[in-house]
């Protein structure tokens, strides 16, 4: 079983930066992907974005340019460096591993406001 716990999430104002954390612990064989989705109230989940073990990242389009992901795989955690913050990317934030099942986090509340 693998645990995930989100750190990070807040208030900021438009245009603001922001850093989310994800710590994986547990039984668990080997983190392949990790990443993050998010979901604002009345919508879908969206894809933010994933990273493989090699430091290979893939973006969501709307996050792409503003967002950078980091990974360190001795420790199994992840950081989401979220920048020019819009009101748009304000939702739960959901971190996931991927270790032949897929593990989600509780996740974290960013709110974009002024």
């Amino acid at each position: 079983q693998v645990q995930l716990v989100e750190s990070g999430g807040g208030l900021v104002q438009p245009g603001g930066s922001l850093r989310l954390s994800c710590a994986a612990s547990g039984s668990m064989s080997l983190i392949y992907d990790m990443g993050w989705y998010r979901q604002a109230p009345g919508k879908q989940r969206e894809f933010v974005v994933r990273v493989s073990r090699l430091g290979d990242a893939v973006y969501g389009d709307s996050v792409k340019g503003r967002f950078a992901i980091s990974r360190d795989n001795a420790k199994n955690t992840v950081s989401l460096e979220m920048n020019s913050l819009k009101p748009e990317d304000s939702a739960v934030y959901n971190c996931f591993a991927y270790s032949g099942m897929q593990y989600w986090g509780k996740g974290t509340l960013v709110t974009v406001s002024a």
